[in-house]
């Protein structure tokens, strides 16, 4: 017979969390807004929700059990039931407060630069604060081979003692979604030297990852080829221009006009400088939407910040996060102090080379171990995260 002493008690106990572990979402082929969403469930019960591999929401218990049952796709019926046994809270109030929940995720999805503190009263930490369980996204640098018309000391083509095969890589993205990432970006050298790149990205949209792609994009010139990177599940792109080159400008309208989110990558140099507004006007008339700004030279950095104005003035979002290849000097370094851009490299994100060697970040030779071979708990330390 159960106690009042024991009633009490239960009813006045911690919630148990939900199990722990990394849950996806992808909106179908039918909805008008192409979605994904990524829910990491930690071991306390709050949770990680990324949208679109982009915004991180960090969630308390209740909200994340929200975003649980979203991504689930949990009927409202039940949602009300488990959450007011669990809670001890009206059926009518768990609806009530799940409705508001979606439909603010739902505002965040249509309107991609809205601001989740200001407008929807999310509480956001810091970028790179705070404990995570695992990195957001892992740079695999799949080769650092270039084309033949590249200087080739522009990649370390001597770190990396040998390129891993196909099924080596394909086990790393395994090992990393079983990990908690969510996200893949394959950089290089140039990526589109290897063959097997659609397989590649075919094998991460099986295992429910996002996909991104860095590429100087001459392969993409080929329509054919282009096709067949969106058909195994590309999900973003980010194109290294080289802004003499006319059939960039015609790939970067192609991009522009297919399913897929697309960057450019600008490098400034004191010789293109003086005509950076030109191609970041042509660009924002093309319809293009973010931008990632580098400079060759630490003196350019005062050019550099006006580039970013010029790119806000034309409603170009600035991409500061992702590898930006062959530049010492990229955004990242204008938005954070020197000991917060430690904290996301190597943190928020980590970089793998070719043979499998993990680094904090691209240029960082510090080496973590090695994906193929190392346990992940060997890499990633979460006492660190």
């Amino acid at each position: 017979m159960t106690t009042i002493r024991e009633s009490i008690r239960r009813l006045f106990a911690p919630v148990e969390p939900l199990p722990a572990g990394i849950y996806h979402y992808q909106a179908p082929p039918e909805e008008p807004d192409h979605f994904r969403l990524h829910l990491r469930m930690e071991l306390d019960g709050t949770g990680v929700l990324i949208v679109n591999a982009s915004t991180v929401l960090h969630l308390n218990t209740t909200a994340a059990e929200y975003a649980y049952h979203l991504v689930r796709c949990t009927s409202r019926e039940e949602v009300a039931r488990s959450m007011s046994v669990r809670y001890h809270v009206t059926q009518a109030q768990i609806l009530q407060d799940f409705t508001e929940f979606k439909d603010r995720i739902d505002t965040l999805i249509s309107t991609p630069d809205l601001d989740p503190v200001a407008y929807l009263d999310f509480e956001r930490q810091k970028p790179h604060t705070g404990p995570i369980s695992a990195p957001y996204r892992l740079d695999c640098a799949l080769t650092y081979r270039l084309p033949d018309s590249t200087d080739p000391t522009f990649a370390p083509t001597a770190r990396a003692a040998r390129e891993l095969a196909t099924l080596e890589w394909e086990s790393i993205m395994d090992k990393a979604w079983q990990a908690g990432i969510p996200h893949i970006v394959f950089t290089g050298g140039e990526p589109t030297l290897r063959d097997d790149l659609p397989k590649l990205i075919s094998h991460a949209e099986t295992n429910g990852q996002v996909t991104g792609l860095l590429t100087d994009g001459y392969r993409l010139a080929n329509s054919a080829y282009l096709d067949s990177l969106l058909q195994t599940g590309l999900d973003h792109l980010v194109i290294l221009l080289n802004p003499v080159e006319d059939r960039i400008w015609a790939v970067t309208q192609s991009a522009l006009q297919a399913d897929l989110s697309t960057t450019v990558h600008l490098t400034i140099t004191s010789q293109n400088y003086p005509v950076v507004l030109d191609y970041l006007t042509r660009l924002s008339a093309m319809g293009l939407g973010s931008i990632s700004l580098s400079a060759t030279d630490p003196e350019l950095k005062e050019q550099l910040r006006n580039a970013r104005e010029i790119a806000a003035e034309l409603h170009l979002s600035l991409v500061w996060d992702l590898p930006v290849p062959y530049s010492a000097l990229n955004p990242f370094s204008l938005e954070f102090a020197d000991h917060e851009r430690s904290v996301g490299t190597g943190r928020s994100w980590l970089y793998v080379e070719p043979d499998g060697d993990v680094l904090p970040g691209q240029g960082i030779n510090q080496v973590l171990g090695n994906f193929l071979t190392d346990p992940w708990d060997k890499i990633w330390k979460p006492e660190l995260g």
